[in-house]
């Protein structure tokens, strides 16, 4: 923490105002997808995870989201209800269920991924790799895993 003395508190909360804005211009372009589907921002986030872990179980997802099974039992439903997810039961253990998105879902999710892929390309193609991989770092640091 020494080294970030520097750091005064005028630059963390302009620090903290960018990460809001770019977390809600990257969003807001999905946002018209997902106004499509009727579907909105936390089933988006499902989706999301669903997609780059494909068979999550329903406490994997309430761990990683972090909110509470009404809140995701409303979203799983919704996403049912659609046809954007499907469930497995688990081979061994057949309390557990394994999420997987249908064709449909992953229809979603590549509409949304592909504005949000064009909006994070355009930043990162003036950056160099050093930029890149040290942002990514800082990134990492900010999520509480």
């Amino acid at each position: 923490m020494k080294e970030l003395l520097y750091l005064k508190d005028d630059q963390l909360k302009e620090f903290i105002e960018k990460i809001f804005m770019s977390y809600r211009d990257t969003f807001s372009d999905a946002k018209k997808i997902l106004n499509k589907y009727k579907i909105g921002v936390a089933h988006h986030k499902v989706i999301h995870l669903i997609s780059l872990h494909k068979g999550i179980t329903i406490s994997a997802l309430l761990s990683k989201l972090k909110v509470t099974k009404q809140s995701l039992n409303r979203v799983i439903k919704d996403l049912l209800t659609i046809k954007a997810i499907y469930f497995e039961k688990d081979d061994k253990d057949t309390r557990l269920k394994h999420i997987y998105l249908s064709e449909k879902g992953l229809n979603i999710f590549n509409e949304i991924f592909s504005v949000q892929k064009k909006r994070i390309y355009n930043a990162l193609i003036d950056s160099d790799s050093k930029e890149v991989i040290n942002f990514n770092k800082v990134l990492n640091r900010l999520i509480d895993e």
